[in-house]
């Protein structure tokens, strides 16, 4: 990856709707070497897809929270079976597994407290695994969805 895929790359994270023209005008590159470096960037993986940022307030989802997960004990087995259950519940935006304690981060969105409290008690704390969660709630994204650095 050379400069000017960092430059294309870095103008579709601020804009992903651009055209090729309008692209290769930002980057300044002519239209084909432009479409040609795009499309090397989709098949290689850099560019892992296209998509909307949704505000989660206009869709309902008002209440944010982070939730540490730790296992009870990990083995292939149930680490697995906890990933898969935690990709299963649409509520969970992000999902990391961590070194050392808790095992996992968790960020969750939705309506309110009690649907919080719905989704904790009837999906989180039933996750293969499960020892113990711990939950903090998000009072304010200072940032969200940044772009990656060049």
């Amino acid at each position: 990856m050379d400069a000017m895929d960092r430059k294309i790359l870095a103008e579709l994270q601020l804009d992903g709707r651009l055209t090729v023209t309008e692209l290769a005008v930002r980057v300044q590159l002519s239209v084909s070497p432009c479409h040609r470096r795009l499309r090397d960037l989709e098949r290689e993986g850099a560019i892992r897809g296209y998509r909307a940022v949704v505000d989660p307030a206009a869709v309902g989802l008002n209440f944010e929270a982070v939730v540490f997960a730790t296992l009870r004990w990990e083995t292939p087995d149930t680490v697995t079976a906890f990933e898969e259950a935690v990709a299963g519940i649409p509520h969970v935006l992000q999902a990391q597994r961590l070194f050392g304690e808790p095992d996992y981060l968790l960020r969750v969105a939705t309506a309110d407290l009690v649907a919080f409290q719905q989704l904790y008690d009837q999906q989180l704390a039933r996750l293969p695994g499960i020892q113990r969660l711990t939950s903090t709630l998000v009072m304010k994204n200072v940032i969200d969805d940044r772009p990656l650095p060049g």
